[in-house]
């Protein structure tokens, strides 16, 4: 590695702001990325995640503040961050026309890697991301599950001492996505540093060492994922009615165990409500419920995760709607000032060994059914050279 590579920061900013005519897309992000580590950077859609993406990736010029990337600022010496990043962005930049092979072994050419060498790193990454027995086929005809696991691997084709990673795994089955994860935990321990924005919370719980979140062009938060939820604070009751009439009645119950108010899931038809009393408060809902002749189809008990994290601190941009109240737990929080909040931990603090999601905590199920799957949003997306 060159400039960032002697444990110090490979991705540095300071009060990057960006403005699209009258709309304030970036009012000033501060961000820490220490080499060979993974920084997942959260929000909400429109919260500034692709804006902060393109200006270190020097696609976009920032309007305010600065930022450098292995060591090299991205206004004043873009061609030197170039030669050090890989990118997989939002929009496809794979051609249509070249096979897998070809498209990978031009992006490794490109960057000066020997012919041997790109052939051998070429014919590795196509079998890393599944794709050896397409590798000579046309990529124009390729899935878009097919496609998204070139887009990735180009990103990877030129050994990029800083990788970043926009919604990487968006569109992917969970075989390549876990895939996606073994490359990721791959190249940290290689010494590659990556900077992922991500939709799935548990991606970002599995892979990343810290957590920034963005709202409103800002970092409201940062820590490990241990340490935010710890900032939430507490344990989440979450329940099913068997009837759906029932749900007001439920939430009512709810409420009264103080002091937090809880949500209905418009999606689920769960409750939720925040508690610092454990099975106490479970035990206590239950019997009230059973007053109010509510019959509950199942219920849990369990620490907070990374979606309760996000909605507390973004008050509830998912678009979970109140049933007594609004979103699960207290108020959000005030924007902490740069530095504040939870601190960052070390490179291994959150990663786990394995492949799949972390949940970050013991889960205390009482139920009658399995619980209803979470709606996840999809849509297609690439990397460009």
């Amino acid at each position: 590695m060159a400039a960032a590579s002697g444990g110090g920061e490979a991705i540095s900013a300071e009060g990057l702001t960006r403005r699209f005519g009258d709309k304030v897309a970036l009012a000033g992000v501060d961000l820490r990325v220490p080499a060979g580590s993974v920084l997942g950077l959260l929000g909400p859609n429109g919260a500034g995640k692709t804006t902060t993406v393109r200006i270190l990736t020097t696609l976009l010029r920032p309007d305010g503040g600065r930022a450098r990337v292995a060591g090299y600022d991205v206004v004043g010496e873009p061609s030197a961050v170039r030669a050090r990043i890989g990118l997989s962005g939002q929009y496809a930049a794979v051609d249509e026309r070249l096979t897998a092979r070809e498209n990978l072994y031009l992006v490794a050419r490109l960057y000066g890697m020997g012919r041997r060498t790109a052939r051998a790193h070429t014919a590795g990454l196509l079998e890393r991301f599944a794709l050896g027995e397409a590798a000579d086929r046309p990529s124009g005809g390729f899935s878009g599950g097919m496609r998204r696991r070139l887009d990735l691997a180009g990103a990877l084709a030129a050994r990029p001492e800083v990788v970043f990673l926009d919604e990487p795994t968006t569109g992917l089955d969970p075989r390549g996505r876990n895939d996606t994860w073994e490359a990721v935990q791959e190249l940290v321990a290689q010494g590659t540093t990556v900077l992922l924005t991500t939709q799935y919370l548990e991606e970002a719980d599995a892979l990343a060492d810290t957590i920034s979140v963005i709202d409103h062009g800002r970092v409201i938060a940062r820590g490990t994922a241990p340490e935010l939820k710890a900032a939430v604070g507490g344990e989440r009751i979450t329940l099913t009615v068997t009837d759906p009439a029932a749900r007001g009645r439920a939430c009512e119950a709810l409420a009264a165990l103080g002091p937090h108010r809880p949500a209905l899931d418009p999606r689920t038809g769960s409750v939720t409500v925040a508690t610092e009393h454990g099975t106490d408060a479970l035990r206590t809902a239950l019997e009230s419920l059973a007053a109010e002749r509510v019959d509950v189809r199942d219920v849990a008990l369990a620490p907070p995760t990374l979606d309760d994290v996000f909605l507390t601190l973004t008050g509830g941009a998912s678009g979970a709607s109140p049933g007594a109240g609004s979103t699960p737990g207290a108020a959000a929080p005030a924007a902490p000032a740069p530095g504040a909040g939870p601190s960052a931990a070390g490179p291994s603090a959150a990663r786990p060994s394995g492949s799949g999601p972390s949940e970050g905590g013991r889960r205390r199920v009482f139920s009658r059914r399995r619980g209803t799957e979470r709606a996840r949003k999809g849509g297609a997306h690439a990397w460009r050279p």
